[in-house]
Order: C-alpha cells, then sequence, then structure tokens
C-alpha cells in the first residue's frame, strides 16, 4: 500500500489564507475558489454553519457566498444534497496528477489529507483569526481508493451520482481522474476495518503535522518511522537528505513548498502503518456524519 500526503484547501495561494479551526475545536475546511465550480460556498454545510460567511469574513469579502468552490475531496455526506449512489470522491489533473500515476498511485492505496489551519473566531458578528496564533499544518481527512476512473474514458451516464464534481465542469485534461472511496479497508498486519473514507472533526496533537516549536508550518514533526535511510525510498519530493534531521523519537522535514501529492511506500515503512492506524482511530465515517 502507497501513502499519499494530499495538500487540499485554502492556502496562501489558494484562497488567500488557511482554513479554520473554530472556536469548539473544529476543522473547518475551506475548498479552494473555481470559477467553473457549479457549487457555491453559500450551499456548502460545515455542520449547522455555511461556508459562505466563513470565507467571505477570513477573506475580507475577497471570496463570497455566490463565488464556485472547488469540493474536491468530497468526503462528508451532509455538506451538499446528494444524488442516490453518491460516494466520497477525489479528483486530480494536471501535474499533480502526472506524479501520482508516475508514482503508480492506484486502487488500494490511501490518501491523507492536510491542510494549511489557523485558529478563528467570532469578534464583533464576524469571523477573524485569533490575534497572535500562528499557522500550521495538520491532517484533516483520508480516502482510501476503491475505484480510479479517468472522465474521458466514462462512457455517458456512468457515474450519475459524480456530475455535480467540479473535475467534470474544468478545463479539458485528458490525465484528468477521479478516486472513489472504497467501503472499508485494513492496513498490513493489523486487523482492524477502517470505514473507506472519513474526516477528523476536532483539532488534536496527532493531527497536527508542523513542529510545535518551528516559525514555519512547512516544518514538521514527524515519527522516527519515517526518515529515510537504508536505501528506502524517501516521501516524494523529499528525496534530498538534507531534507531532514533524526532525533527519536520524532525525525524533522523541511517540507517541499511546491507539491500537492507526497507519496510514500508503506511496504518500506511499516512502522508509519502503525501511525496511521492510530490516527484512523480518531477519525469518523464521513459518509454518516456531518
Amino acid at each position: 500500500m502507497r501513502l499519499i500526503l494530499s495538500r487540499k484547501g485554502f492556502d496562501s495561494s489558494a484562497g488567500g489564507c488557511p482554513s479554520s479551526v473554530l472556536p469548539d475545536g473544529s476543522l473547518c475546511v475551506l475548498p479552494i475558489p473555481d470559477s467553473q465550480s457549479r457549487i457555491r460556498y453559500d450551499e456548502v454545510s460545515h455542520g449547522t454553519r455555511r461556508l459562505g460567511k466563513i470565507a467571505r469574513d477570513l477573506t475580507r469579502g475577497r471570496i463570497r457566498g455566490n463565488h464556485g468552490a472547488h469540493l474536491d475531496p468530497d468526503l462528508i455526506a451532509d455538506a451538499i444534497p446528494r444524488a442516490d449512489g453518491w460516494r466520497p470522491v477525489l479528483g486530480q489533473t494536471g501535474s499533480a496528477q502526472g506524479h501520482l500515476r508516475n508514482q503508480g498511485v492506484t486502487t488500494g492505496d490511501l490518501f491523507l489529507f492536510f491542510g494549511v489551519f489557523r485558529r478563528a473566531e467570532l469578534w464583533q458578528r464576524r469571523w477573524r483569526f485569533v490575534p497572535g496564533s500562528r499557522s500550521f499544518h495538520a491532517i484533516w481527512g483520508w480516502l482510501h481508493i476503491g475505484d480510479v476512473h479517468r472522465i474521458d474514458d466514462l462512457m455517458s451516464g456512468a457515474l450519475p451520482w459524480a456530475g455535480y464534481h467540479p473535475h467534470f465542469h474544468g478545463e479539458p485534461d485528458p490525465g484528468n481522474t477521479l478516486y472513489v472511496s472504497s467501503d472499508r479497508f485494513s492496513l498490513a498486519d493489523h486487523n482492524k476495518r477502517f470505514p473507506g473514507s472519513g474526516v477528523f472533526t476536532h483539532l488534536a496533537d496527532p493531527l497536527v503535522l508542523s513542529d510545535p516549536d518551528g516559525r514555519l508550518p512547512t516544518r514538521w514533526r514527524l515519527p522516527s518511522d519515517f526518515f529515510p535511510g537504508d536505501g528506502r525510498p524517501a516521501l516524494s519530493y523529499h528525496t534530498r537528505l538534507d531534507r531532514w534531521r533524526l532525533a527519536p523519537p520524532h525525525c524533522y522535514l523541511d517540507c517541499a513548498a511546491r507539491g500537492q501529492e507526497f507519496v510514500l511506500d508503506l511496504n518500506e515503512y511499516p512502522g508509519v502503518s502503525d501511525w496511521v492506524s492510530a490516527l484512523l482511530r480518531t477519525g469518523r465515517d464521513a459518509r454518516h456524519h456531518p
């Protein structure tokens, strides 16, 4: 099995600010803007709230509720109304999809989605980032690949529940691909079976990738099992050993600023499977919970 650490949601270039950690500790992921998407921020729910006001306030009006939202990965059943047969899904295209293809990512592999977050609060009836708080990278969801579909290869009427998805309405690209969630899966040497997709609803220390003592969100603190060596291929985009420092029980990584999809072969890093298993035990099946 391959593990893909996949960067998704608002950041300084796409959206112009981090996603938010709300006062109750919930991770509110803001999908990036997409003028061609048929989905509007005002139509997307985060629990009892709509993303339109949150996005408008945190971007100081640059993004509004009637703007198109690239809801991808789309993991939460109650985020928008659904057609019968809907399944959690991720779309990928362009150079990021080329990297996944070159890394051999396919059915049976596992995405862990992370993004940039910052704590937010309501102040004078508007959302703002908590003054003095810092941005950080944190994991917010997962998708185990059950099926892979190239959009150009789909027959007319195939996947009728997926016609809303932004990757059906973007620029033409022969590599445009959908990754559809499995029902359930297990990790090597682990008996427990997990839902094929889900989200981590609230912030917890194990979900934070950024070094708590670091100045930048791209300075990561990971379990030492991630440390490359002994001829094992490193996490993709991070093959230079000077990016890494080992200090058991952790290792530290200067995360690449470019690239969306970082791939690791779990067969070469069995200890990382234990870390993933521990994370998933705290998550929730997003098909059935808001």
